[in-house]
């Protein structure tokens, strides 16, 4: 069973940085591909940057530049470090785990808030 919880929301003003960080537990974290994805009122939700088990990266158009994705399998961690943040990236930020054969899984959210 794996469990994922994310941490480091926040309220920000615009220009401004947060680090998200996403414990999972279970033993197929460090072969299986980290997400990160955010979901704002009344949108879908959207990938934005991913990083698989060999550390190949992923991201947005509207975060490249901005937003680094990383992992350290030692601890069973994915984070998200996000700088000039952006009124537009308020959202609902979700940890996602996918590897094959099994269901993804989810973690329940942090919020990030940016004012301009």
């Amino acid at each position: 069973q794996v469990q994922l919880v994310e941490s480091g929301g926040g309220l920000v003003q615009a220009g401004g940085s947060l680090r998200l960080s996403c414990a999972a537990s279970g033993n197929i974290f460090k072969i299986a591909t980290m997400g990160w994805y955010r979901q704002a009122p009344g949108k879908q939700r959207e990938l934005v940057a991913m990083i698989t088990s060999g550390g190949n990266t992923l991201y947005a158009d509207s975060v490249k530049g901005r937003f680094t994705i990383s992992r350290d399998n030692a601890k069973n961690a994915v984070y998200l470090q996000m700088n000039n943040l952006k009124p537009e990236d308020t959202s609902v930020y979700y940890c996602n785990l996918h590897w094959v054969g099994v269901p993804d899984y989810w973690g329940q959210g942090t919020q990030v808030t940016v004012s301009s």
